[in-house]
């Protein structure tokens, strides 16, 4: 523990998505033991994820932005609703332009711009992949923020939020890799592809302490845009997936035990 305590913050940034990314894959080698995946478990997998996300984005991302504001000229919570707001925006946008497909959903339903000129495997790892970014980015500005030395930044909590994505990351390598081997692709290639949606994570963490080192007066925005990120993904596919089904209150009851064990490692570990 020591030894990582004293690494560089892009270092421990790589080490943290570098977990999250073992996660992912743990999750897509499922496809090695079965074809199929019990759906209510994987609706429970996604509330719970959710409920992570959403506790991680406020414990971790949103508090310590607007506490980081206070004494500034503006509001302290100027920051947080600026940099929220961009990052919904953001992920938005990108989402409108890169095609992608849900899983579960037919190809018809794909999004993004000429969404249908791509493979399903392609479209469902982009799919995963959108969501990686503000995860992977707000796990560097976490990293970043405490080697910038503010004082509501904690490496306990930046651990605690690797933690946190790297559990909820789990059933997203499975989401992917079960349908790729539904619909016939081998185990090798389902898991190939089902992990290679977390790569994204290590690239945009190093973004983010780049950018958290550089610009530190702009390191409440960056953590309020990482949030506002990870909201937009929840809101727009991780409760609607978890509850398309039909287990709507298994899915919200896990989403809860989800918000509450990431609140417990943030709060403990922080």
């Amino acid at each position: 523990m020591d030894y990582f305590i004293n690494l560089n913050p892009m270092y421990q940034a790589l080490i943290g998505t570098l977990f999250t990314w073992g996660m992912t894959a743990v999750g897509a080698a499922l496809v090695f033991t079965t074809k199929t995946m019990n759906q209510r478990l994987m609706d429970g997998m996604l509330g719970f994820a959710g409920g992570v996300m959403i506790a991680a984005s406020f414990w971790s991302l949103l508090s310590p932005a607007i506490e980081m504001a206070e004494g500034n000229f503006l509001p302290s919570w100027f920051p947080a609703a600026i940099g929220f707001s961009l990052g919904g925006i953001f992920l938005w946008g990108i989402d409108k332009i890169i095609p992608h497909l849900h899983p579960n959903a037919q190809i018809i339903d794909a999004e993004g711009m000429h969404p249908t000129r791509k493979r399903r495997s392609t479209l469902l790892v982009l799919a995963i992949t959108l969501h990686n970014i503000p995860e992977g980015l707000a796990i560097g500005v976490a990293f970043g923020a405490v080697a910038a030395g503010f004082p509501s930044a904690s490496l306990t909590g930046a651990i605690a939020l690797a933690i946190g994505i790297g559990i909820q990351n789990f059933p997203e390598g499975t989401a992917v890799s079960i349908p790729l081997r539904r619909d016939g692709m081998s185990r090798r290639r389902s898991f190939f592809y089902g992990q290679f949606s977390g790569m994204v994570e290590p690239i945009s963490a190093v973004i983010g302490v780049i950018a958290v080192t550089l610009m530190q007066p702009l390191l409440p925005y960056a953590l309020s845009f990482a949030a506002g990120a990870m909201i937009f993904v929840v809101a727009e596919e991780v409760i609607p997936g978890s509850q398309e089904n039909g287990d709507r209150d298994f899915a919200s009851m896990m989403l809860m035990i989800g918000f509450t064990v990431m609140m417990i490692l943030d709060v403990a570990l922080g």
